[in-house]
């Protein structure tokens, strides 16, 4: 069972302390925007081995283009059991030699407050699955520190966000992969949680009462900063939430994993047929009474 770091000092910075301000330039804010964001892009695989080469093509294309226009890619990583066939693809051939992991460096998206070897650890997966067989030196990588008081952990990874984006004209993450909870929360923006009224700062340590732990995470400045996001569910358990979120079922409020709306970015929902089996079926236009087809398909009114 994993051991759970509790903050000794869950006080705010003051706003005389640099490690708790936010990051500087325009970051959208925490609340629902007031414009409309472009809508998601939902696709449907038979089987997660399907969605996760998917994940990978469209991995490796933003990675390129990024480097192209940027010299460099950015990637917010998602923890989870979802991602990993994903990471496995991008560690072994073809995927391997297709993406410039010379120019790429690695954020994630939220941590468990347990060691980086911890089993529970989003680090420990993606660092088995995709850092380590690809050999990512640790300088491009941003761990989160579960293993500290989650608090200081949160202000320490805003500073490393900063020095990320030092002397970059524009501060956004390149593509953004994350999950779609049971209860529709996504990094560990869990519904209710005081992470998602946080309008300022990229990253928090999030209390999450309803799991009894605390949470390192990426807010929805940060993640609403993101030029792409895809998002990637598998399983019967996440298809109400999907269907919410992503298939036009009435809800109210709205599931934080659907608050990911960044303006002009893309949004790419990935889900398997198990995960897609609440979303409604298409609804066909009504046929008018007062017509009919004769046999040539002329239109013959009564």
């Amino acid at each position: 069972m994993s051991k759970q770091t509790t903050p000794s000092d869950t006080a705010e910075p003051s706003s005389g302390d640099l490690t708790g301000t936010p990051l500087e330039g325009k970051a959208p804010p925490a609340e629902p925007p007031p414009w409309k964001p472009s809508p998601a892009q939902v696709h449907r695989f038979k089987t997660v081995e399907e969605l996760a080469d998917a994940a990978a093509r469209r991995f490796v294309e933003t990675a390129k283009r990024a480097v192209e226009k940027n010299n460099r890619f950015v990637v917010v990583l998602s923890g989870g059991t979802t991602p990993a066939p994903l990471y496995r693809l991008l560690a072994d051939a073809p995927y391997r030699d297709q993406v410039p992991w010379d120019r790429s460096f690695f954020v994630f998206g939220d941590e468990r407050c347990v060691p980086p070897d911890d089993e529970a650890s989003n680090y420990r997966m993606v660092h088995d699955t995709l850092l380590a067989p690809l050999e990512i030196p640790d300088q491009r990588v941003l761990r989160m520190k579960g293993e500290q008081v989650p608090a200081d952990a949160a202000r320490r990874y805003q500073v490393r966000l900063g020095d990320l984006f030092l002397n970059q004209p524009r501060r956004h993450f390149d593509l953004v992969l994350l999950g779609i909870g049971a209860d529709g929360h996504t990094a560990s923006l869990f519904p209710g949680t005081a992470a998602l009224k946080e309008s300022e700062r990229w990253v928090v340590a999030n209390e999450v009462p309803q799991l009894g732990v605390w949470r390192l995470t990426l807010t929805l400045p940060a993640l609403n900063s993101a030029r792409r996001v895809i998002f990637m569910a598998a399983g019967e358990a996440k298809a109400q939430a999907v269907a919410e979120a992503f298939g036009g079922v009435e809800h109210d409020p709205p599931h934080p994993c659907e608050r990911v709306a960044p303006f002009h970015a893309r949004r790419d929902v990935l889900i398997e047929l198990e995960a897609a089996s609440r979303i409604p079926a298409p609804r066909r236009a009504e046929k008018d009474p007062r017509s009919a087809k004769t046999a040539d398909g002329a239109e013959e009114k009564p």
